[in-house]
């Protein structure tokens, strides 16, 4: 069932950059499977498959990524009223290809409509109304603009009382490791929930341990940190509590919008119960169920998919 969402409802604001996807399958020999990308755009449409109702903001270009972006965004119940499509600007892209050590990522985004969305664009009406305001290190790594734009909308919802989440999400080709640091600490500190994962924890940390990376980002002042721990499972700590959730066994094909599925699925469940370690238990059965498939959205599951494991794992 699609969400119904309107502007004066909406509990998950997202803020980036949509992509579409060209996902490499391990099928024919330079055959590449379209799909839909972007971090925040993967949280926004797992959120919804979850029952949330779930707005965007930003832009797109007037091509055909950008019209299909627009069309799942309907299809999904994602609210793009307040995303703007710019004129010349194209919709960035990305290659997706699978190696042993994983997969790796290509992209074709500089200068794209979402890299010129800036704090101008931003509909604050909207975000003082939302629950969660959601964002990332991507979102603000594409462009000095939409960096600003980031700590614009997480100023505007903090002083209407809305909840932040920041994803930490890390992107060397876009910036360097300093700057990134920078940047994101500061959209952390910031932040009521913090979304980190592991590898890219350490980088932008210095530290190893997932009890240290947590307490890292609680000092930094969040209320609750989700961190994925990828083949490990995951973890969730607030500043009385922390809990480990072990991994979940599934026939994993790709994992490009693991961590995305993850980020939505948690958001969605915090704010359908309340409570970080029943969303953190929930988000870590999603983000398994998310690789059984290519690419980042065709396979993020939906609730009852879920909860149907988690079903089956409680009598295991």
């Amino acid at each position: 069932m699609v969400p119904d969402v309107t502007d004066s409802h909406i509990d998950l604001l997202c803020l980036g950059e949509p992509l579409g996807e060209f996902n490499a399958t391990r099928g024919e020999a330079g055959a590449f499977l379209f799909g839909h990308g972007g971090d925040t755009s993967n949280c926004a449409v797992a959120a919804a498959r979850q029952g949330m109702s779930v707005g965007y903001i930003g832009a797109l270009g007037d091509d055909s990524a950008g019209h299909s972006i627009r069309a799942l965004w309907k299809r999904e119940g994602v609210n793009d009223s307040q995303v703007s499509t710019h004129p010349s600007a194209p919709t960035g892209l990305y290659f997706v290809d699978h190696g042993p050590s994983g997969h790796v990522f290509s992209y074709l985004r500089a200068g794209s409509a979402a890299s010129l969305y800036g704090p101008r664009d931003l509909p604050r009406d909207l975000i003082r109304s939302a629950r969660i305001v959601q964002a990332s290190g991507i979102s603000q790594a594409i462009s000095a603009g939409a960096c600003d734009a980031v700590f614009e909308a997480f100023e505007t919802a903090r002083k209407a009382g809305v909840m932040t989440a920041y994803d930490t999400n890390l992107r060397l080709k876009l910036w360097p490791l300093t700057r990134a640091r920078a940047i994101i600490h500061a959209a952390c500190a910031m932040a009521d929930i913090v979304l980190p994962g592991l590898d890219d924890a350490t980088q932008l940390t210095g530290l190893n341990d997932p009890d240290a990376i947590a307490d890292f980002y609680l000092r930094l002042g969040a209320r609750v940190v989700a961190l994925t721990l990828g083949h490990e499972g995951s973890l969730v700590a607030t500043p009385v509590r922390r809990d480990r959730f072990r991994p979940i066994k599934v026939n994993a094909i790709d994992a490009t919008g693991a961590g995305d599925c993850y980020d939505g699925a948690f958001l969605a469940e915090y704010l359908r119960t309340g409570d970080a370690f029943a969303a953190g238990a929930y988000a870590n059965v999603a983000a398994a169920l998310s690789t059984q498939g290519y690419g980042a959205v065709a396979p993020l599951p939906r609730r009852a998919e879920v909860e149907a494991r988690i079903a089956a794992e409680a009598k295991l």
